[in-house]
């Protein structure tokens, strides 16, 4: 075994096949990490190697945990866990946390095992019994050969009880959705199968391990008990493998276990067309039994043991027909195959905006009997159940032949171009396309201050898939906002070329059980928990305060509040039902609140609340529309801006696109945006909220959203609403202090000369009566329609095309704008509404 620093300079005198190597990491070689889409590693934490592959084991570390979904809630931090596993040199981490007897919370020490050894290299990990309060110690040790294709993780229980104890020894991974369990090993995929890599462990009886499989009590979800003697101490072990595939680290698991007969396999696949291979995939067909895919890499060539015996196989790809057949493997003999793929159907696209090649989104359609389609899993761009989001405008997509419509989008602001094809087996069909900018935004850019990628922890979107969901849709500057992490999506945004479409600064959303808050600009510091993020607070107001003076204050951060629970941070501080006044002055520390999260707007609802069918199909349920209580707020003089969000998780499904915010900006150029004259705009509540509408509301005077104006007389307003020739636009409401007041309710029934035909829908001044200081909004509504022309068949199809701006404050005597405490007709809804409680104010 070697030990060594993770230093730049001794890491030239490292390289594979030499000893395996154990390391703490530290701050001087913490470039030199393995790498991944998953990989968490900080200083302070043990990184392994071996010839064959890379390890990381965090460190007892304060809070240390992968992200902030490893385990959710206090006490849920994993020290002595193994947070990255990967082939040596391949930067591809795709584990996020394996705790092994579900191993969480404090322990007494993680540190270096000396062994003498040279091709070995090990980390312990100590909980004794104080540390954990039980009767029994716990050792952990994660061991590298320079033989294995894998880890060895034995787990030692010493009990001091004089009764026998009973352990859980279930071992547990985070974020893996294709998994399985194949002849007695467990196994998992990465989550986007084009990342190549997969994962399995089983018991084994290595390092003077018990048979952990024969003496197991019980098997339940979660679950599997061992009882231990009193004054026993037993030991454990599983080993787990990492290769290019879930069937390729089964193979290697089960040829380290020895329980079954394994031999080599190895494909080769060509195709007389020459085309791209690396999609083409080996299953092991058994009826009943998920099964660990095979992936074959860019040449065609797939290589593992497998175990002997004949097997059902089929090879699969998109757009080439599938192969079916059947393999005899045979103990000590190498099997080698080799097969012709059909030539492979496809369509290329080159795809341009007003003459420049541009990101884009297509979805496709399938007809005429055509099977439904599945391009790939709903978090990763390049095939997403039916969709493809490209970073270029020159791509290919492979497809089963049939008959689709194709509609190729950027957003709202762009026109949508549609055509049918009729794809033959093996047919290469190219399609162009020119995405026309059919609405202007001059001096106003879109923008969408909160989204997510995987180091968020609570979804797997790839960071780079996300940027892409950001461009294909037409954001042109979003923040960094991954859960409870400093991080700055710009290198992505470098590698992917992306520069001209979109920009970013480095922030974050501070998250916990109760208020989400966003925030920028932030500095990440990766070399820390979090990136050196602070932590979350009970008391939004404290949250707040913390983001706003972290690091250094900067006159300029932007601080704003996620998804509120409205009821709770501004009326009813503990939900019991009385009105309280919620966290007091909770409103002076932020700059806005999402009036609109994901879901349709509901701004012109009567009511703050509703009720209707409860979301698990039994019974009814209360929802509150947080639009309608930032009206009543409002009107109490609370100012606080109103935001559209995406909060994107996914890319199909809960993507990007749907809400977006339009800010003022000195250029409309993406790569010149400047984060500070943004954040300026907002925090002086310069913001339109959009779904697809582009609207525009100014002053006879010149005064646009978030600003004050003095008038003598009627108010003059100018109205103007621009949208793509796909959308509805039916309804122009103007909000006098929240209020609809019918006279400014324009609808393309009682008001059809003021709609027009084409881009521009609507474009008309306004005079306006007042009788008291106002606050003024303009909604643009398409009462009857909906995004499904832009979004297919992912959820955000359902919003109706919805816009408005911030209020425009307006003083009619002289003193001053002055709310006038009127709450629309509700009491500002307290918390805990029963639904015979609503139904009773609805019916008042």
């Amino acid at each position: 075994m070697k030990y060594f620093l993770l230093s730049g300079i001794l890491l030239g005198f490292i390289v594979a096949g030499q000893a395996a190597e154990v390391a703490e990491l530290s701050k001087s070689g913490f470039e030199n990490r393995p790498g991944g889409k998953e990989a968490d590693s900080i200083v302070g934490d043990f990184v392994l190697r071996s010839k064959f592959v890379e390890a990381v084991v965090s460190g007892d570390l304060p809070l240390r945990r992968p992200n902030m979904s490893g385990y959710y809630g206090t006490g849920n931090h994993t020290p002595g866990c193994l947070y990255d596993l990967t082939r040596r040199g391949a930067d591809n981490d795709q584990l996020t946390v394996f705790s092994p007897c579900l191993q969480k919370g404090d322990v007494t020490h993680v540190r270096l095992v000396e062994d003498a050894d040279p091709a070995t290299a090990a980390v312990e990990v100590y909980i004794s019994a104080a540390t954990s309060g039980e009767t029994v110690s716990v050792t952990h040790e994660y061991r590298v050969h320079d033989d294995w294709d894998g880890i060895l993780i034995t787990t030692s229980f010493a009990s001091t009880s004089d009764k026998p104890v009973v352990k859980n020894i279930y071992d547990h991974w985070t974020q893996m959705r294709l998994q399985g369990s194949y002849k007695g090993i467990r196994w998992a995929d990465a989550i986007d199968p084009a990342d190549k890599c997969g994962y399995a462990f089983a018991w084994v009886t290595e390092g003077g391990a018990i048979d952990a499989e024969s003496r197991i009590k019980e098997r339940a979800n979660r679950r599997l008990t061992l009882e231990i003697a009193p004054g026993e101490t037993v030991k454990i072990a599983r080993f787990m493998a990492v290769g290019s595939s879930p069937a390729e680290a089964v193979g290697l698991v089960a040829k380290i276990r020895r329980k079954l007969n394994t031999t080599p396999l190895s494909w080769q696949v060509s195709s007389a067309d020459n085309s791209n291979l690396e999609n083409a995939r080996l299953m092991f067909i058994q009826e009943g039994q998920k099964t660990p895919p095979g992936y074959f890499d860019s040449d065609g060539k797939l290589a593992f043991p497998w175990f002997v015996g004949t097997h059902a196989v089929e090879i699969q790809d998109i757009g080439r027909d599938t192969i079916e057949t059947s393999i005899a493997l045979e103990v000590n003999t190498p099997f080698a195959q080799s097969s012709e793929l059909s030539p492979l159907s496809q369509v290329n696209f080159s795809v341009q905006a007003d003459g420049s090649e541009t990101p884009c989104k297509v979805q496709f359609t399938p007809r005429q009997g055509t099977a439904k389609l599945n391009l790939g899993p709903s978090d990763r761009a390049h095939g997403c159940v039916d969709q493809w989001h490209s970073e270029t405008g020159s791509f290919a997509v492979p497809l089963p032949p049939g008959e689709y419509q194709l509609a190729i989008t950027r957003g709202p602001e762009f026109s949508r171009h549609t055509e049918i094809i009729d794809l033959k087996a093996g047919q290469t069909i190219d399609v162009k396309a020119n995405l026309e900018r059919v609405v202007k935004t001059p001096g106003w850019v879109s923008t969408d201050f909160h989204n997510h990628s995987t180091p968020s922890g609570d979804n797997t979107c790839g960071t780079e898939d996300r940027l892409i969901n950001l461009a294909a849709e037409h954001i042109e500057f979003a923040p960094t906002t991954e859960h409870n992490r400093l991080y700055d999506w710009a290198p992505y945004i470098e590698k992917l070329k992306l520069n001209p479409y979109l920009k970013t600064v480095s922030g974050m959303e501070l998250t916990g059980a109760g208020a989400h808050i966003n925030c920028f600009p932030l500095t990440p510091e990766p070399t820390k928990q979090d990136g050196g993020a602070p932590v979350w607070n009970k008391d939004p107001r404290i949250s707040a305060i913390s983001l706003r003076n972290w690091q250094k204050r900067d006159p300029d951060r932007w601080v704003h509040l996620n998804h509120p629970d409205m009821s709770e941070n501004f009326v009813d501080r503990d939900k019991d039902g009385e009105a309280d006044g919620g966290f007091a002055y909770f409103g002076n520390f932020i700059n806005a609140l999402e009036t609109q999260n994901y879901r349709t707007s509901n701004i012109l609802s009567k009511a703050p609340f509703i009720v209707g069918p409860a979301r698990t199909g039994l019974g009814k349920q209360v929802t509150v529309f947080r639009e309608f209580i930032w009206l009543q707020l409002l009107n109490q003089g609370m100012k606080v801006w109103g935001i559209g969000v995406a909060d994107a998780h996914h890319v199909h499904g809960n993507g990007v696109g749907s809400w977006r915010t339009y800010i003022p900006s000195s250029t409309d150029d993406p790569s010149a945006i400047d984060w500070r004259e943004i954040s300026r705009n907002a925090r002086q509540g310069k913001m339109v909220v959009s779904s697809g509408p582009y609207l525009e509301v100014t002053t006879g005077n010149g005064s646009i959203a978030g600003e004050n104006e003095k008038i003598d007389g009627p108010l003059s307003l100018k109205v103007k609403v621009q949208c793509p020739e796909w959308m509805i636009l039916d309804r122009v409401q103007v909000l006098i202090n929240g209020r609809q007041v019918e006279a400014h309710n324009y609808t393309i029934e009682n008001s059809k000369d003021k709609f027009k035909e084409g881009i521009v829908r609507f474009d008309e001044t306004l005079s306006i009566d007042l009788k008291e200081d106002a606050h003024i909004i303009v909604v643009a509504m398409g009462e009857k329609g909906h995004l499904a022309p832009l979004f297919g068949t992912s959820s955000q199809a359902g919003i109706r095309p919805c816009a408005y701006n911030n209020p425009i404050f307006i003083d009619i005597d002289g003193n001053g704008f002055q709310p006038n405490g009127d709450t629309l007709d509700f009491d500002l809804p307290v918390g805990g509404l029963s639904v015979q409680k609503v139904e009773a104010l609805l019916g008042k």
